[in-house]
């Protein structure tokens, strides 16, 4: 759902001000700056779980608890930055299609419902 005239400026109003205030803060939180970083943490997530599945199987050859232990370990840190680079991406994985095209109808909740409601009250009145 897009936004409102008035919300639009409104959050327009607190990103300039963000900026204006603490611009150091406002780029690190910066959204396309955390889309573009988040392919490499995935990839150095699975490199390090690969360097602890193959530390953990040469560690089972003499202490077999521990080295079992690391490989498991190892191979969760996989999975976890695999996970990460799939489904961590817009569009959530869903290869061949457009992020955003294929949008289900989105449910709601009466108190989300509720919420929003007095919200665009709250700011109509002003």
């Amino acid at each position: 759902m897009p936004l409102s005239e008035h919300e639009q400026r409104m959050l327009d109003a607190i990103e300039k001000a963000l900026y204006e205030d603490d611009p150091k803060f406002a780029t690190s939180v910066d959204p396309a700056r955390i889309r573009r970083r988040r392919p490499i943490v995935s990839i150095c997530l699975f490199v390090v779980g690969l360097v602890a599945l193959v530390v953990g199987v040469i560690a089972s050859q003499s202490l077999l608890a521990v080295g079992v232990i690391v490989s498991v370990l190892g191979f969760v840190i996989m999975v976890t930055g695999v996970g990460l680079f799939l489904y961590g991406q817009p569009g959530g994985g869903k290869a061949g299609t457009a992020a955003g095209s294929s949008k289900s109808p989105k449910t709601t909740s009466p108190l989300s419902e509720r919420m929003e409601e007095r919200f665009r009250r709250r700011f109509e009145d002003q």
